[in-house]
């Protein structure tokens, strides 16, 4: 009797915290009202569990009432991360109408990259146009965009009733590679790509590309590391969209590495944002000591955190050969439209875009490197509003004046040893990452994914120009 009745209680709890985790409160706390685009629950069959993750997840949830960034965590989570961090993404269980956008990336993947890029304009021209042209085909021969709008506007009006949200994020993918895919028509990125400054996008990627985006808060009408990179690891956790898949081993090699860092970021990134959060409902509920705790927390996730970059960012692991001219360029974008008459250019994916680094800036106070303008381009609303949070609460400006409180002073030694780690982290990435920038690649403008074309007349002075952004960001991290 008593096993059946702890069994009972087990299950019960179990329930609750299932039911818990899937219900955040509507508005955070001190807010009278918050826009919801809160899918329906899913089914729990679906979901792939990650169990360091799943009881601070649920610890979250019961804080959200009760203290403001909790409540910002817990609602990326449950709407952007379809219940968890980081976000979870079908690419299989789609409408039919979606479906045809996943076998036509596919398709045509093969006929992206070439094993010897071409210095003549004429060749590069003909070998884009080619490839758009069969997209475009493929595209009108295959997709209903009256269907896809049906079901896109019914998902943006509440009614997920035939679409989970992790496929949701599957396919905001889907279209944004697409997208990359077109825009440059050929890898490596060539010069007479990066020399236009309008692209006519098929309207089977525009439309829904204006519900997707609408969707995450975001406006460029390029993709961004949540929707290219993030959501591109199904639920087994294996990329779905490559992009040299007919090139040789150490492409392939050095790109699948390269982008599984960033997945890796993101799940080191989760305990950091949760013992952020304790940390803060700890120094404003007067438990300083815990509040430290918590603080120690962070600079040990960190560490583990970094290390994921510096075991892989090197020749060993990514290739310098390789990585400009086929991993980084498809990343980028640099054109534009018109917008009430005025020429509106966008960027690419930037490093600057992941959300671990951006959360912990603000929780610091560090100022953001990006602008309001940028993170409205290219940051998820869910995500600039944790961020905006952090920042709001952050612990810097409530402590004691040095000497007067021995416990604010050790929070403040705890805060710095975190910048400190910051610190070492942004001069190393500077010294890594230009070598990977210096290489030669004829075939095209300097360039990286984030800034577009560079200005200068060399390779050397467009490098200049990044290196003084990168010793800037270093200085200001303090």
């Amino acid at each position: 009797m008593i096993v059946a009745f702890i069994s009972l209680v087990f299950l019960f709890l179990v329930a609750v915290g299932l039911l818990a985790r899937r219900r955040p409160p509507s508005t955070p706390p001190g807010h009278s009202c918050h826009p919801s685009h809160s899918p329906q629950p899913q089914d729990s069959s679906k979901r792939l569990a990650r169990a360091d993750n799943t009881l601070q997840i649920y610890d979250i949830q019961a804080l959200a009432p009760r203290h403001e960034v909790a409540w910002y965590l817990a609602n990326l989570i449950e709407k952007d991360g379809a219940g968890d961090w980081p976000p979870r993404t079908d690419h299989v269980h789609w409408p039919a109408a979606l479906r045809p956008y996943k076998d036509i990336y596919l398709e045509l993947a093969p006929l992206l990259s070439a094993a010897t890029p071409s210095l003549d304009d004429v060749v590069n021209t003909e070998r884009r146009e080619k490839y758009r042209g069969l997209m475009r085909k493929l595209l009108t021969e295959r997709v209903n965009v009256d269907h896809v709008r049906g079901i896109l506007s019914a998902v943006e009006a509440g009614n997920w009733d035939g679409m989970t949200r992790e496929a949701y994020n599957g396919f905001y993918c889907c279209v944004a590679v697409c997208r990359h895919a077109y825009r440059w028509a050929t890898i490596p990125v060539v010069k007479v790509a990066q020399l236009e400054t309008i692209v006519e996008f098929p309207r089977e990627l525009e439309v829904p590309w204006t519900y997707l985006q609408r969707m995450f808060g975001v406006t460029a009408d390029s993709g961004n590391n949540t929707a290219n990179v993030l959501h591109n690891f199904d639920l087994q956790g294996e990329r779905v969209y490559k992009i040299n898949v007919a090139m040789k081993d150490l492409i392939r090699e050095s790109e699948e590495i390269f982008f599984r860092m960033f997945l890796d970021l993101e799940i080191l990134g989760f305990p950091i944002y949760y013992s952020m959060v304790k940390a803060l409902v700890a120094f404003d509920g007067g438990d300083k000591p815990a509040c430290i705790r918590y603080l120690n927390d962070v600079s040990g996730h960190l560490r583990r955190l970094l290390s994921v970059f510096f075991d892989n960012v090197h020749g060993g692991r990514i290739s310098p050969l390789v990585w400009l001219s086929y991993i980084q360029g498809f990343q980028g974008w640099g054109i534009g439209r018109y917008i009430n008459g005025e020429y509106v250019k966008y960027d690419g994916l930037s490093g600057n875009h992941v959300l671990v680094f951006q959360a912990i800036d603000a929780f610091l106070g560090i100022e953001r490197y990006l602008t309001d303008e940028n993170m409205e381009r290219y940051i998820p609303r869910n995500q600039r509003e944790l961020c905006l949070a952090f920042k709001r609460h952050t612990l810097r400006s409530r402590l004691a004046p040095p000497g007067q409180n021995p416990e604010d002073d050790r929070i403040e030694e705890a805060l710095q040893r975190i910048v400190r780690q910051l610190r070492v982290f942004r001069a190393a990435h500077r010294t890594r990452v230009i070598p990977y920038l210096e290489q030669p690649a004829p075939e095209r403008l300097p360039m990286t994914a984030g800034k577009s074309v560079l200005n200068g007349s060399s390779l050397r002075e467009a490098l200049q120009v990044l290196d003084n952004l990168m010793v800037t960001r270093l200085r200001e991290t303090q």
